[in-house]
């Protein structure tokens, strides 16, 4: 067998190919890269096709990436549902939005509706009726319009001392509920649901009580830390009648569930920032009533101890205006003439302070001052 063959069925075995001409090829270089190529192509198939393999010359193969490794980097992910979470390439372009972490007292004050609501549903509906705090997340007004599930019905509602608006949405599933039990449907039987045409005249006006009833309880939940008055305004069907912000403005949107046994639904409470912007200062507190470079315990303490602080007080007899060339012949043994009688008025000084006016006596073998009145600051 020649030497030619050993090559070609070396390379045959370690890379399940042949090269073309069956022959060794002229000089020690052709043989080296045969040798590289052989081992590539074995690194390759020993690991799927995937990841980068070096050869002995350094020569590197980039792994393709399939479609569900494109969709996770680019933020596209099926799998996700939450339209909060972002991934990928969209979680850059998303980071420079606040969160509304930053906003902790908006934590109590949906807590606080919460708790209203529950009550006030199971008033509205003569129900027991659950309600559930999914999550508070931060979204862009334009993608939370296009992640809204059809049909639905959009309630916006203007805030009056804070002069913008905000969102109510509430799912088919919690308005068929709602007028199910409005209108005395049976228990234990789920809503019905008929899909495909537009919502009747009756049921607008159900849900549109109902989100009367819900915007009360969200003007008591912000009235501890602000008085509001939320306004109901107008009830679409289409998403695109209900835009109250530029889509690339940033909202915070909280996500409610209501249960009444087996029915229910899901509610979404949408507020731009632009909204929230008159009481920032005050939902950036940690906790109600919080202020800002002020701690009442160090402000008590550090009034005690200004009580006990010592201060010299100093009297001024009188004030005269005198040549420069006066004073320096001043000498051991000069009078200084002025102009106050023991019954004249003397100021008392703290500091360059003006603070009491009295009367020069004496005590034992000490001057003393008689405080007579006290100086008035004037006011500029």
């Amino acid at each position: 067998m020649a030497p030619g063959d050993d090559a070609t069925d070396q390379v045959a075995q370690q890379g399940g190919a042949k090269p073309e001409g069956g022959a060794k090829p002229e000089g020690g270089g052709g043989g080296d890269n045969q040798d590289d190529l052989a081992a590539e192509w074995e690194a390759m198939v020993a690991g799927g096709g995937g990841g980068a393999a070096a050869g002995p010359a350094g020569r590197e193969s980039t792994r393709v990436l399939n479609q569900d490794e494109i969709d996770s980097l680019l933020g596209f992910d099926d799998e996700q549902q939450d339209v909060s979470e972002k991934a990928g390439i969209q979680a850059i372009l998303s980071s420079g939005m606040v969160s509304y972490e930053r906003l902790p007292m908006l934590e109590v004050v949906f807590d606080r509706l919460v708790r209203l609501m529950s009550t006030s549903l199971r008033n509205f509906t003569s129900d027991n009726v659950e309600v559930s705090l999914d999550n508070i997340a931060s979204i862009r007004f334009g993608d939370y319009l296009n992640s809204i599930p059809l049909p639905a019905m959009l309630g916006v509602f203007k805030a009056e001392e804070w002069d913008n608006y905000g969102l109510m949405t509430v799912d088919s599933s919690l308005i068929y509920s709602i007028v199910d039990v409005l209108l005395g449907g049976r228990r234990g039987t789920a809503a019905m649901r008929i899909e495909g045409r537009p919502y009747t005249t009756i049921e607008r006006s159900l849900v549109e009580r109902m989100i009367h009833v819900m915007l009360g309880d969200l003007s008591s939940a912000f009235e501890p830390l602000s008085p509001v008055s939320f306004r109901f305004e107008r009830l679409e069907t289409n998403p695109r009648f209900a835009t109250i912000s530029r889509p690339s403005n940033a909202a915070i949107v909280a996500r409610l569930r209501i249960d009444m046994e087996d029915r229910g639904g899901r509610l979404e409470l949408l507020l731009p920032y632009a909204t929230l912007e008159p009481v920032r200062e005050l939902l950036l507190q940690m906790f109600m009533g919080e202020k800002f470079g002020r701690d009442s315990i160090w402000e008590t303490h550090l009034a005690e101890e200004l009580w006990r602080t010592d201060v010299d007080l100093e009297v001024v007899v009188d004030r005269q205006t005198m040549m420069l060339s006066d004073v320096f012949k001043f000498k051991v043994g000069s009078q200084i003439l002025l102009n106050a009688t023991p019954d004249s008025l003397v100021e008392l000084e703290c500091g360059k302070v003006p603070m009491y006016t009295g009367r020069m006596g004496r005590r034992g073998n000490k001057i003393a001052i008689c405080i007579e009145g006290r100086i008035e600051k004037q006011k500029g």
